[in-house]
Parts: structure tokens; sequence; C-alpha cells
């Protein structure tokens, strides 16, 4: 072969490789961002008819599917309308509303997506159109139907988790909204308007309040678990004692002298526990917000943007516990800078109830393909050894003690042993109204359920307000 034909040869077979390179850089390595980038409407087109498969609760109810229109053009649909709006969230093809909650951290799944784009290519060569995946939650219908009619449209939020295995039962944020309304784009942009009420939220996840006095349970967990203190260390409970140089008032002004602390527990005497989180330091108790999982985004099966770090803040900037900034003795009884999420102070209760391993919270059972196999199984997982056993022991007689004796008594359930904390934070100095709260699990010595419920501008205390709402939750759950 002489050398131009070589040439040309060569030449023919570096163009063919150039255009299979360019050719499967669009259809298989970067066909990804091509589908996602908003100028290209074929992607539309394309999803709006595939059969995007459903979301079921765990009994088998129908939270979301796709319906089938005019011209093979299927719609999300969502028969239980705003019941688990927040937890499922939404997914729509108008550019401007596309996805949340559930819908958009399963949406490879719900759309059918193969895990290799050149599995795509040949299944469309052989004329097999994509279908959706069934993602099967962990959520309790009648469980979660008791936490939004106890939040009864109030602002604030429920979770309740298996404390074994990390599966959210419920999560409920009050006020919701109905994703079905948003076929119509103005109802969409109302709701976002509403700056009030914020609806779009999902309190359980993001954003955060003070958790007032459920944070003593995070502070007795480090108290015991370090050896400084035992449940029967005794504390002076005297009212106005010197907090970083600043006098610290029990609720109503309420002097106890020397006290145990599981008394103290019991009372909520925020002197007593202001003198362990001083005596404890900045750094032991950093080291245990840190196993319980503060200061970072939880692990869930979500879409991280939609849930918020729980910790210390300071101009809205998460900053760490171990701060110069940061009242080391107010921190330790749920106050300072502290801001929560009701998911967090859920694995909070979880992680004494599971004898101090806390487990990866999650929202998804398994997802099945459309031809009724499991293609995966969401394993339970262990996020942090917390405390030991001995610790978690401990801490729950005295959670039990407060439910028994204490600040926690409307969480009673007769025949069933609750353990549990109350908590209640001043939204305003001199204000009547506050962020009320109730952390619990049950049953205490075999726990199946725990919980967390916030209210936020209440007047009145957590006792009275977010414990019966807790009682009615777990009461649920222990029926199902």
């Amino acid at each position: 072969m002489n050398r131009p034909i070589t040439r040309l040869y060569g030449l023919v077979v570096l163009l063919f490789a150039l255009l299979i390179g360019f050719t499967s850089r669009w259809t298989i390595f970067e066909a990804a961002s091509l589908r996602e980038n908003k100028l290209n409407a074929r992607g539309l087109l394309e999803e709006q008819r595939i059969e995007r498969g459903p979301i079921l609760a765990a009994d088998g109810t129908v939270l979301a599917r796709s319906v089938r229109g005019p011209e093979g053009v299927y719609q999300r649909s969502y028969p239980t309308g705003d019941e688990f709006a927040n937890v499922v969230g939404y997914s729509y093809l108008e550019p401007d509303l596309r996805s949340t909650g559930i819908e958009n951290f399963r949406n490879s799944a719900l759309d059918g997506e193969r895990p290799t784009n050149l599995q795509s290519v040949l299944d469309e060569l052989q004329g097999k159109k994509p279908r959706g995946e069934k993602v099967i939650t962990t959520l309790d219908p009648r469980a979660q139907q008791v936490a939004n009619r106890a939040l009864a449209g109030r602002p604030g939020a429920i979770v309740a988790l298996e404390p074994r295995s990390g599966a959210v039962t419920v999560m409920a944020s009050s006020p919701s909204y109905n994703p079905n309304s948003f076929r119509s784009l103005a109802a969409f942009e109302k709701l976002t308007r509403d700056n009030q009420a914020k609806p779009l939220v999902n309190r359980a996840t993001q954003f955060g309040y003070a958790p007032g006095s459920t944070f003593k349970v995070l502070t007795a967990t480090a108290a015991i678990d370090t050896g400084a203190f035992t449940p029967n260390s005794t504390v002076d409970g005297r009212n106005d004692v010197i907090v970083s140089g600043v006098p610290l008032q029990n609720d109503d002004d309420e002097s106890y002298g020397s006290i145990t602390l599981t008394q103290a527990l019991v009372h909520s005497v925020n002197t007593v526990w202001a003198q362990v989180a001083e005596k404890l330091g900045k750094a032991t108790l950093a080291r245990y917000m840190s196993r319980f999982g503060f200061d970072r985004k939880p692990q869930l099966d979500y879409p991280a943007e939609e849930m918020s770090s729980s910790g210390e803040y300071l101009h809205g900037h998460l900053i760490s516990p171990r701060s110069e900034r940061v009242d080391v003795g107010r921190m330790g009884i749920g106050q300072d800078k502290l801001e929560v999420t009701p998911l967090q102070m859920a694995e909070v209760a979880a992680a004494v109830a599971n004898r101090g391993r806390l487990m990866v919270p999650h929202l998804t059972s398994r997802i099945v393909d459309a031809e009724g196999r499991t293609v995966q199984r969401i394993a339970s997982r262990l996020q942090a050894t917390v405390m030991k056993p001995s610790t978690a022991s401990a801490v729950t007689s005295m959670m039990e003690a407060v439910v028994n004796e204490g600040t926690g008594t409307s969480a009673q359930i007769p025949g069933v042993q609750v353990a549990g904390k109350t908590g209640t934070a001043e939204t305003q100095i001199g204000s009547a109204l506050n962020d009320v709260w109730f952390i619990a699990f049950a049953p205490a010595s075999n726990p199946r359920v725990a919980v967390a419920v916030t209210l936020k501008d209440v007047p009145g205390q957590g006792a009275a307000f977010a414990a019966p709402l807790a009682r009615e939750v777990i009461e649920r759950l222990l029926n199902d």
C-alpha cells in the first residue's frame, strides 16, 4: 500500500473515531447534562410521555401517581392532597416548579432511568419504552393523619422514627398545601409569596427553632457518659445562679436548693443543667452534639437543599459549639443561639431509646421495578454510637420520671411507660408566646417509637401543648 493511500486510510479512521466519540459524548457520557439543560425542550417532551412510577406509603396507600391524559401525556396526581405534601413533595415539568421532597430525591428511579445511559440506548433500539419504578416509603398513613389533625394548621411539625431501624414513620409539617393545585402556576406563585405561613417549607427538616429544655437530654447524656456525674449527683438548684456573669432564672423563679440530676430533669431546673454544662465544657458538649448529628445536615434520603443543620447560629450562619461566642451554660439548657429541627430532636430521642446507637434515618423502604422485582432495599445502617448502653439506660430512667411525676405527665399512656422531655423556648423577651417541644419514646423498656413535636408561637408551655400531641401519635403507632 503506497503512502498517500495509507494517509487517506488513517484520515478516514481518525474521522470515524471522532464521529463515534462525539456521538457517544452526547448520547452516553454527557446525556444527563444535555437532558437537564433548560433550553433542551426534547427532554421535557420525552418526560411527558413517561409513566413516572408511583410513591406508596408503607401500607400501600398511593401518595403520588401518574395519570395519562390526552395525546399520551402524563401528569402527576396526589390522591392524599395536603396530607403528605411536604415530605413527598411534587413533580411538575413546568421549569419554575420541577420537583421537591421524595419526588426529587428518587427522581431517577421514578423516571425509570437505567444505571447507565448505554442500557437506555439499547432499550430504545429494542423498542422498549421507559417505565418508572415504584418507590415504597416507610410512612404510616394513619399516624400521619393523627399528626396532621393534632397540628390543626398551627405552625409546627411532628416527626416519628423507629429507633432500631431509623425508618421515618411520620413527617408532618404545618401549615401544608395541596400539590394538585400546582397545575395552575398562579396557585404556586401565590404560595411562594406567603412569607408568613410558608406552607412550602418542610418544618420537620428545614430552618430551626430553639429546643428549650429538650436539649437537657443531650446535656444529661454527656454528663453521665463521661462519668462526670451520675443520675444521683447533687447540684445547687437555687434561682438566679450566675452563669457566664449573668443571673439565670428557673421557671417561675422557683428555687430548689441541692437537688439530684434526676429530679433536676423531672422539674427541668435551668440552673442545675447550666452548671452541669459549664463543668463539662464546650469541647465535651460539642463532641456529643456531633455524635447525635448536630452541626451538619441529616443523612436522610431527602434533598440536601431541603434540610438544615442543627446547632449554634450567629447572624444566620452555623458556628462551632466551641466558639468563644457560645455561652455554654445557656446552650446546655437549650437556649443561647441554638436552632434545631424536629428531625434532629427525634434522632436524640431515638439514640437514647436504641441503647445509645443512632441509626441513619430513612424515608424509603424499597424500590420495585415495573415488572414487580425489588431492585433496591434500604437496609438499616448505624450512623453513630452516641453513648454507652448503661448511659442510655440511666437517661431513659430519668426521662421516665419526667413523664411519671414531672413536666411530662400529659404524655402518659395507660399501660405503656413513656420516656420523654418537655421544652419551652421564649421567642421574644417579655412575650407570652413560646416555641414549645416534646421529645419521647415508648415503650421505654422496648422502644418501638421515638417522636419529636414542636409548635411555634404558642401561649403556653410544652407540657400543655406539645406533650399531648406526642401521646396521640405514639398511641396510634403502637396500635398499628
